[in-house]
């Protein structure tokens, strides 16, 4: 894969570090449309965002064919994810999908995997970094701003809140409570509002038809933590999926957005 018409080929040295070569995203004003291939007519001026009906938002700006909402969530440096979930439950996938959202923002973007076992249901990790300038760490994401669990099970089989920064983020797949989960201390020691469980799985079977939550967990991060816009992530989503199937996931990512809106401070 080229990052761009006249760029540097971009070839993975090693199968594990694919996301690297494809999701290292150094500079955001460049090879936009090359790298996320999202020059349809509905999303030219003047056309709807995919997925979004009506006009374009308001305060939005022109990149390339795009017409994208301006991003308002200051970053101090960096702004890094960590998302926990098992094999086959789209983990990298979502690391992937922030990732260029992010970028198509306008941002500096990075995504990449961590595998214990590839084989299907073992734990499997991703990582995100979003900042304003390069990004230039290579390391996994050890101390995360924001956390994501796709499967509950996995609080009683990994360490998943290590290294998570004071205030940081925790959005959870479950349809019970912290409490429920056991979690009370850490949502008193977090702060109020900055640990969140949400029933993904439930709005996937909803509106995908299938349990994966992946995508959906995105939309509530997106509502959570101010990190990136929904349109955005809306089309990052229909452009990695295309037709009903990208339509659907759009649908259960804006359910999700809505919900944690309704259940914690909004970002403007």
């Amino acid at each position: 894969m080229r990052t761009g018409t006249s760029g540097p080929s971009c070839e993975p040295a090693h199968p594990i570090n694919r996301a690297w070569a494809l999701f290292t995203l150094p500079s955001p004003s460049a090879h936009l449309e090359d790298i996320t291939s999202l020059g349809r007519p509905e999303n030219r001026p003047g056309g709807a965002l995919a997925g979004v009906a009506g006009p374009p938002p308001a305060q939005v700006r022109t990149i390339g064919p795009l017409h994208l909402r301006d991003p308002r969530h200051t970053l101090l440096i960096m702004f890094e994810v960590r998302i926990h979930g098992r094999g086959g439950q789209g983990v990298v996938t979502a690391a992937e999908l922030l990732s260029v959202a992010a970028f198509a923002e306008g941002r500096h973007a990075q995504a990449f995997p961590s595998f214990g076992s590839e084989r299907t249901g073992a734990p499997v990790v991703a990582f995100c970094r979003i900042a304003d300038k390069e990004i230039r760490v290579r390391e996994p994401v050890v101390a995360p701003d924001a956390l994501v669990v796709q499967d509950a099970t996995l609080l009683h089989q990994v360490d998943v809140f290590a290294g998570l920064k004071p205030g940081g983020y925790v959005l959870i797949n479950s349809t019970s409570t912290p409490g429920q989960l056991g979690l009370g201390d850490l949502e008193e020691s977090l702060g109020v509002g900055r640990l969140l469980t949400i029933p993904a799985t439930d709005l996937a079977r909803e509106h995908i038809g299938r349990p994966v939550a992946n995508l959906v967990l995105l939309g509530g991060l997106a509502a959570f933590t101010g990190i990136v816009h929904l349109p955005a992530l809306l089309v990052a989503m229909q452009h990695h999926f295309p037709g009903t199937l990208g339509t659907k996931n759009s649908a259960a990512a804006t359910a999700a957005y809505e919900l944690v809106q309704s259940l914690v401070p909004s970002h403007p």
